[in-house]
């Protein structure tokens, strides 16, 4: 649970909730306009009504009678339609919030470095985004404008009634101080329960994120374990399921009791204002308590209200609590003061890695910790058993670097180098003599083209997918870049052609068919530096034979770095960098790296020579 869980709401949480509602000051100033109209016209009826005991009908007045009775017939409907117009302001107001909210949140973990998405469950993601900006959706739209409606009634409402009577006013509040800090301290007790509920709501959406998707569930049917899955998410369904329980419970009985206490406090104002005029030593009319009472009535609505909502407050707030640890993450990998932009037809490509290391547990000096409840840094970072150091090369413009070694050595570490999905801890990585770190993000990932071995499709069309490289192309590029990735002619024979919906991660279309379509969208882009991560491992021998000489077209004149595990990669490569538990360990040519009699000549022997025969 997080610390502060069970501490009363602090000012700079509040400042910063409100801080979302100042783009709406204007509409949020009617809306008070209109809360205090009907709140000062709520209270003429009680006054109305004691004319018309008090004057009216002893008088025998049927005109005074009838504008009286006039009155309190037109100032509902009046305050009824100032009702109508101050509920569209609060839905307004509410969802342009919550949108922000939403937003706000989207783009700030749009920001945050691979290291975050590495070690951070995709549904605990979804769950803040969805569970817990909804879960403060009642309390922004609806919540906010009850409690300045509320506040606004009480308030007049004691006013009007101490003018009437002032002791059988400070009768009908003798409680409620008492009430009010026992609903603080019910509250805090909900905002407890309120974080822990929503901790295992992201765990129940992380779960069924992970076992429901196409790879869970197909991993799940091949091991059997449909019985072992359903009884998880049983036990987590059950804990969620008592957690919301005492949720919604907490303080029933303190609830009830003030229920109870404004039910006959009407009674105990009767009892007293009875025994004074009984006894001729008060001037209280009957008209005055029917006035008064009424007054009342009108009083313990929004006094229960408020001490209910402050408990519903306390529970958002925890969920506020949540939200902005995320927005209170620190970017680790973000755009440096004046940091420059690359277009695509400005590079040339060469490319150099100076004294290159890094650590995956290891955050920049320069990274601060977020001073919240939980420190993300744990969240942030990934345990690995070693990185890179002492990583020295470079590439010429329209050179093919091909990284070999074994699995897990660091060739994908030293790709992603590049465009800067982690930063180096030490040393640099440059771009046409600027290091990456002084060239905007936006910009890199415009200059760079990635083909990985995990293809990643759109639960959307083949059309959108393939664009996705660039999203005003036509019809003709589109198709251009197909026929190079050899995969137009199959999507002309899909029953949809390039409107065919690929389905969750692409898994309607084969693993071939899927890394063409990846290529596509790369040829498409047209970028003048290109990271090829075993781009061609999904591809059959038929495919590969088919797709190869149009990589080689696509690499022409670009730089390109290649993670090679098939033979004609690293044969065409101009040189080639032997990775080796993060170190470069050998680099040169095929045919001098063969003659060296080294790892790269025992991986050659071991994985290709069968193919080269």
């Amino acid at each position: 649970m997080p610390e502060g869980a069970d501490q009363p709401i602090d000012a700079q949480t509040f400042r910063r909730v409100v801080q979302f509602f100042k783009p709406y000051w204007l509409r949020v100033l009617l809306t008070i306009v209109a809360i205090l109209i009907t709140a000062g016209l709520g209270l003429i009826n009680p006054y109305l009504l004691r004319a018309i005991i008090d004057d009216a009908i002893p008088n025998r007045d049927l005109n005074l009678l009838y504008w009286l009775v006039g009155l309190m017939i037109g100032i509902p409907i009046f305050s009824s339609l100032i009702g109508v117009g101050q509920t569209y302001l609060n839905v307004v107001i509410g969802q342009g919030v919550m949108r922000d909210l939403r937003d706000a949140l989207y783009q700030h973990l749009q920001k945050q470095s691979l290291r975050f998405f590495t070690a951070t469950r995709t549904g605990e993601i979804q769950s803040r985004i969805s569970n817990d900006v909804g879960g403060v959706q009642r309390v922004v739209t609806e919540t906010a404008t009850s409690v300045v409606s509320n506040i606004a009634i009480a308030v007049t409402t004691v006013i009007a009634m101490w003018v009437i009577d002032w002791r059988l006013t400070l009768i009908s509040l003798a409680m409620i101080p008492i009430f009010g800090y026992l609903t603080a301290r019910v509250g805090m007790e909900r905002r407890k329960i309120a974080t822990s509920t929503q901790r295992t709501q992201a765990d129940i959406t992380a779960l069924a994120e992970e076992t429901l998707s196409v790879s869970g569930i197909l991993l799940t049917k091949a091991f059997g374990r449909q019985s072992y899955q359903s009884q998880r998410y049983s036990e987590e369904s059950q804990r969620l399921s008592g957690l919301q329980v005492r949720q919604h419970l907490v303080g029933r009985w303190f609830f009830m009791m003030i229920t109870t206490f404004f039910a006959i406090t009407p009674a105990v104002v009767y009892l007293f204002a009875g025994r004074w005029i009984i006894d001729g030593s008060d001037a209280v009319s009957i008209g005055s308590i029917v006035a008064f009472t009424t007054l009342q009535s009108r009083l313990f609505g929004p006094v229960g209200q408020l001490l209910s909502v402050q408990v519903e407050i306390q529970g958002a707030f925890a969920l506020f609590d949540r939200i902005f640890e995320y927005l209170d993450l620190p970017v680790e990998i973000d755009d440096r003061p004046n940091a420059i932009a690359l277009r695509p037809d400005q590079v040339r490509g060469e490319i150099r890695y100076d004294n290159v290391a890094f650590q995956y547990d290891r955050l920049p000096e320069d990274f601060e910790a977020p001073k919240s409840p939980e420190a993300m840094v744990d969240k942030v970072s990934t345990r690995k058993p070693f990185g890179l150091s002492d990583i020295n090369f470079e590439a010429r413009p329209g050179q093919l670097v091909a990284l070999v070694g074994p699995s897990g050595s660091g060739k994908s570490t030293i790709s992603m180098l590049l465009p800067r999905l982690y930063d180096v801890t030490e040393g640099s990585v440059s771009i046409d003599g600027h290091d990456v770190r002084d060239i905007k993000l936006e910009s890199l990932g415009q200059v760079i083209g990635m083909v990985t071995q995990e293809t990643y499709l759109f639960h959307d069309t083949i059309r959108r997918n393939i664009a996705y490289g660039k999203l005003d192309a036509t019809q003709a590029e589109l198709e251009a870049a197909a026929k190079a990735a050899a995969i137009h002619d199959r999507i002309m024979e899909l029953p949809d052609g390039y409107d065919t919906v690929v389905g969750e991660r692409g898994y309607k279309l084969s693993g071939g068919e899927k890394q063409r379509i990846a290529i596509a969208r790369v040829v498409l882009k047209n970028p003048p530096i290109l990271i090829l991560d075993e781009a061609t491992s999904a591809l059959d021998t038929a495919s590969e034979r088919l797709i190869q000489s149009a990589i080689e077209t696509l690499m022409s004149g670009r730089t390109t770095i290649a993670i090679a595990h098939r033979l004609s990669t690293i044969l065409s490569a101009d040189q080639i960098l032997v990775v080796e538990r993060g170190r470069i360990v050998e680099h040169g040519t095929h045919a001098e790296l063969l003659s060296e009699s080294g790892l790269y000549a025992h991986l050659f022997n071991q994985q290709f020579a069968s193919v080269a025969r």
